[in-house]
């Protein structure tokens, strides 16, 4: 009896030590997306006996990321975790993961290249993209019409706005013409289809990035924009740096034209125009006029594997990022968030089930993406102070809509930046 007994405890301990935990940390506390992220996990763990996926929200991104670098050092790091775009630099000097192109091998050729290019750091891509977006143009095609507009041609450079915004001040509807909040990300996105790179070191990708190329052309560009909607009356906006959630309302309860967000959010963007009673249309980015559309700069969110774990921890971590951003599941995720679906298979399935014969305002975002050039501009710039950074950019959009001039004030963003870049590279010298 005794034997027997031993020999049951050590099975259950062999079966125990078999067993592998993957902990993922996610930024997703609402229920839709947290709800269809647990059940991906749900699914991957009863297909995969020998391992367990525990996903759990662990706040904001950059929270999230504060958390596991502390983790990490505590000997404590989750296996997998969602990092936002803009962390990636502080990600990889922090020490704490691998880049996943090293832990087994891996075909990354159906990710979309616009996205995965973002993610490829020194010839490794160190994360797999996961929740991708760029901004679009939102309007109201009922307001349009109003204003004397066709809304069938939506304006696509700074200057078609600053004309379609004339004429609905002129129409005197009572309205704004442009919901626009002061955000980095929007500036990131205007350097870009400039085929401007926004820091030095080929944006900061061939060499830690030592200075910003805000103070010039490209960047005055976008400050004068801003400046022109404030000066001329057309501009509106809640005061709030990078506030997009009160652009949204301002836009949703029709008090603008015209307003400029994420892709992802196009599903909030058709509740409100059904709940307000509008049409909604969506268009590209409008950009610097006399430039060659280069493309967009992905925004959103990556896979990251910890570092100082073990293989078979690492690998099915590994696993279950590649499962959950398989073709049906990044076809699912696009058509409850909004969010591109990453992988150019994933974007002929949607075609195949007709869906963007059903919901065409999706054509328009995927088409932006799609025709993005893959260069350094695009491919974002990458420095450890980019939270930061869109701080001070953001604070410098403020100051163009509140009177400062656009040469003072592009000269002080860009020495801001640079020596923010030159403090945090003081840590790696």
């Amino acid at each position: 009896m005794k034997t027997l007994i031993t020999l049951g405890l050590l099975t259950l301990t062999s079966v125990a030590a078999a067993q592998t935990t993957v902990e993922f940390w996610h930024s997703f506390g609402d229920a839709k997306r947290g709800d269809w992220i647990k059940a991906r996990a749900d699914e991957f763990n009863k297909s995969h006996p020998g391992v367990t996926v525990v996903p759990s929200y662990k706040g904001a991104y950059n929270d999230s990321l504060q958390a596991t670098i502390l983790a990490a050092r505590q000997g404590k790091a989750p296996a997998l975790v969602q990092i936002f775009e803009v962390g990636s630099q502080l990600a990889l000097d922090s020490g704490v993961f691998q880049p996943v192109s090293g832990i087994k091998n891996v075909d990354f050729s159906d990710y979309i290249k616009p996205v995965v290019n973002y993610y490829t750091i020194g010839g490794k891509v160190n994360s797999l993209p996961f929740n991708s977006s760029s901004p679009v143009l939102y309007f109201n095609k009922d307001l349009m019409t109003k204003a004397g507009l066709n809304p069938k041609i939506p304006p696509t450079t700074f200057s078609a706005v600053l004309k379609a915004c004339a004429k609905i001040d002129a129409a005197k509807l009572g309205i704004k013409c442009m919901a626009l909040t002061p955000y980095g990300w929007f500036f990131e996105q205007w350097m870009s289809e400039q085929n401007v790179s926004l820091l030095n070191s080929g944006n900061g990708r061939e060499g830690r990035a030592t200075a910003a190329n805000i103070d010039t052309a490209a960047g005055r560009s976008i400050f004068q924009f801003y400046k022109d909607l404030s000066d001329k009356g057309y501009l509106t906006n809640t005061g709030k740096l990078a506030d997009t959630n009160g652009t949204n309302a301002i836009f949703g309860g029709e008090k603008a034209v015209f307003t400029i967000n994420s892709t992802a959010d196009l599903g909030n963007q058709l509740d409100a125009a059904k709940q307000s009673g509008f049409a909604l249309g969506v268009g590209v980015l409008p950009i610097v006029d006399g430039t060659k559309r280069n493309g967009v700069v992905i925004g959103g969110a990556s896979l990251w594997v910890a570092k100082n774990i073990s293989k078979p921890v690492a690998e099915s971590a590994l696993d279950f990022a590649l499962y959950m951003t398989n073709t049906a599941n990044m076809a699912s995720w696009h058509k409850l968030t909004g969010y591109y679906p990453v992988r150019t298979s994933s974007v002929n399935l949607l075609r195949k089930q007709g869906w963007f014969s059903s919901t065409p305002l999706q054509i328009t975002a995927f088409n932006q993406l799609l025709s993005t050039t893959s260069n350094v501009a695009s491919a974002g710039g990458l420095n450890g102070t980019a939270i930061q950074t869109r701080t001070i950019i953001e604070q410098g959009l403020q100051k163009v809509t509140s009177g400062q001039s656009v040469a003072s004030v592009a000269a002080s963003t860009d020495a801001e930046v640079t020596a923010a870049l030159v403090d945090y590279n003081k840590n790696f010298k």
